[in-house]
């Protein structure tokens, strides 16, 4: 079973709420194996134009864990806060 990792592409739009749904999502991964590898800001591009300045990366232990773990109503719960607080690009990718 390859791992999985989530990456959220962002830029926050309202940041009291962003830290609200940052507080909250790490509960949401933890039944599913999920492990926060890390969080950053945009330093440079060296080729093309990324739209968004920040990114998180979450490890799964598989595509399944990730797709349970997006799909699970703890987290389908914090979405309308995360829609309200940034644009975000969620993306599965697998090794």
């Amino acid at each position: 079973m390859p791992e999985a990792f989530v990456v959220g592409q962002m830029t926050v739009k309202q940041a009291e709420k962003w830290a609200q749904y940052r507080s909250q999502v790490l509960a949401t991964l933890l039944p599913f194996g999920g492990e926060l590898v890390f969080r950053g800001e945009q330093v440079e591009s060296f080729s093309g134009v990324n739209p968004h300045p920040d990114i998180v990366v979450i490890r799964f232990p598989s595509a399944d864990h990730a797709k349970g773990w997006h799909a699970c109503p703890a987290y389908q719960a914090l979405i309308p806060l995360r829609q309200e607080a940034a644009d975000v690009v969620l993306t599965t990718y697998g090794t």
